[in-house]
């Protein structure tokens, strides 16, 4: 895979690139898309656009609560910044931003007000959440009795692991533990109570977080994005049952059919979509960033 710009490459996860811009860093969102682990030939229209785009809009609103690195998101002021990036601005308009220098701690720090996903199947199997014992009599999506702060390990391949908040503290400690706890717990329910304004549930989400050379924490990554939060349309909710979600679940659901008709082993290399998986997906990322934010997705189509 060729480097999107001429600079030197940090990382390259399944979705974003990071780029060392000397005092800072940039961030591209591609428009790759991966699901059971394997990233797919295919890619979906405008997805980088709406992560980058609402991560933004969600880094503006939550200053109250922590600062983030988000420098500038918006291509005229990046390029203000630095003129350098003008001549690949076709490359990255949308999808890039410009970000302060932060080293992340080592977890995923995961907020759940309902009962979905792997915590989901891990309370089916044992009634636990990472170990820790749940109420009895829980049905999926059921909205939780109180919100979890349930942690996980970041895990370079593969699904990563929950952790209860004892192993939590064994990784970053205990003080670092109980304000990356606070800190998500505020972010969850401020995400929560503005996405119910738009008839939207805030089902789980994951934060990241980072310190700077200052010692200053830092709300790092994305934020609020249909590849990091799980978001219910509200007038379709019914628990008992999996939910509509505003994220990749046409493409999940087509890949789950594929498995259990024998037809995927669920291993790399993953199939190629049907064109009508890619515009269903599409169409699920743009309607979450127009019911979240209530604008139409920019086009930053570069003249």
């Amino acid at each position: 895979m060729e480097d999107l710009l001429p600079y030197p490459l940090l990382r390259r996860g399944k979705v974003r690139e990071l780029y060392d811009l000397d005092e800072h860093l940039f961030l591209v969102a591609s428009d790759r898309i991966s699901a059971f682990d394997c990233i797919l030939p295919d890619s979906i229209p405008r997805k980088g656009i709406v992560l980058t785009q609402l991560s933004r809009y969600w880094f503006n609103r939550t200053t109250r609560i922590v600062q983030n690195h988000c420098v500038a998101g918006d291509p005229e002021e990046i390029v203000t910044l630095r003129p350098d990036l003008e001549a690949t601005r076709e490359r990255w308009a949308g999808r890039g931003m410009l970000v302060r220098r932060a080293q992340p701690f080592p977890v995923e720090c995961v907020v759940r007000g309902y009962l979905a996903g792997s915590a989901w199947k891990e309370y089916r199997e044992s009634g636990t959440l990472a170990g820790e014992q749940l109420p009895e009599g829980l049905t999926e999506s059921e909205r939780l009795p109180e919100t979890l702060f349930s942690p996980a390990t970041k895990a370079a391949e593969g699904h990563d692991e929950n952790i209860s908040f004892r192993e939590l503290q064994r990784y970053v400690g205990r003080n670092t533990s109980e304000m990356l706890k606070e800190l998500s717990l505020a972010l969850y329910r401020f995400g929560r109570d503005r996405a119910g304004e738009r008839g939207i549930i805030l089902a789980d989400t994951k934060f990241e977080f980072g310190v700077t050379d200052a010692g200053e924490v830092l709300l790092i990554d994305e934020v609020l994005t249909p590849d990091s939060a799980r978001f219910w349309p509200a007038a379709e909710y019914e628990p008992g049952r999996s939910q509509l979600s505003l994220d990749k679940q046409p493409v999940r659901d087509y890949l789950e059919a594929l498995r259990s008709e024998g037809r995927w082993s669920g291993e790399p290399p993953a199939p190629e979509l049907p064109a009508e998986v890619v515009t269903a997906t599409e169409e699920r990322y743009v309607e979450a960033y127009l019911r979240l934010t209530g604008r139409e997705l920019p086009s930053f189509e570069v003249s």
